[in-house]
């Protein structure tokens, strides 16, 4: 589990009550039911009514994901790529057919599957483009669910004050209550703001930094079985696929950068 979006989440909201700590304002000020309701629940179905139904859907079942993250990492999937070039170099395609059931990775074990079945090299390469390119705009589709909502929280907060400005307005006749009602009608635009860059605004950044790793991790896996496919060397397919991770292992980059030669002291 990636604690990234937990721990910084936690941190913005610490510190919003730190803040409101030093002030020495009161906290419940800030949860008033009406403000919130309009705040959130407006901004949840516009943004349902700027997309479809089965994209908010997809929205809400990237939100786990969202918060724990994605543990395969492209760099680790390297040395079973490289298990499975030695095995096909030794026993044949045929025998990847043994490694299917044991392969962590959904997209991979797809790929060996249909090299056990002699699928030809290009249908293979347009078959895992195709799933990549699925993936990608189902990615994108929460990822911009989310942003979108980001959009609309500030807007939609300002409605919300505005419409207590206009009940603050009906009450001028009882100056005594202005400063209360005023000081409310400013919590949904605060909520507003909030809620676009402490929720919104960051989840729909995370699915996207996370589909990004995600399509690197798919085009590692895609020219990897394709290589194993032609029979490339183990060796040769290790460091192709170390050329295409952008976040390198540190122990491998050690490998390749040659040690320095020792200084001469007279």
């Amino acid at each position: 589990m990636d604690p990234a979006f937990l721990v910084g989440i936690v941190l913005a909201f610490g510190s919003l009550y730190a803040m409101i700590t030093l002030e020495h304002a009161s906290i419940a000020s800030l949860f008033l039911p009406a403000p919130m309701v309009l705040v959130f629940g407006g901004t949840i179905a516009i943004g349902i009514a700027s997309a479809t139904v089965r994209d908010a859907v997809s929205a809400v079942k990237a939100l786990p994901r969202a918060v724990r993250g994605d543990r395969r990492k492209a760099s680790a999937m390297i040395d079973d790529i490289v298990a499975y070039a030695e095995k096909a170099r030794a026993e044949g395609l045929l025998s990847l057919e043994q490694l299917v059931p044991d392969a962590a990775d959904p997209f991979a074990r797809r790929a060996l599957q249909s090299i056990a079945d002699g699928t030809d090299a290009d249908e293979l390469r347009v078959m895992l483009e195709d799933e990549i390119a699925s993936t990608a705009a189902r990615n994108r589709t929460a990822s911009r669910f989310f942003a979108t909502l980001g959009g609309y929280a500030p807007t939609v907060g300002i409605i919300g004050t505005v419409v207590s400005l206009t009940h603050v307005l009906e009450q001028l006749d009882t100056p005594d209550t202005l400063g209360p009602m005023i000081a409310a009608a400013f919590v949904a635009t605060l909520w507003g703001l909030l809620s676009a860059n402490f929720i919104w605004l960051p989840i729909g950044n995370r699915l996207q930094r996370l589909g990004e790793l995600e399509l690197e991790r798919m085009t590692l896996v895609l020219e990897g079985m394709l290589a194993v496919q032609s029979g490339s060397p183990p060796h040769l397919v290790g460091e192709r696929l170390q050329a295409l991770v952008v976040e390198r292992p540190a122990r491998a980059k050690e490998e390749r950068e040659p040690a320095p030669e020792p200084v001469e002291t007279s």
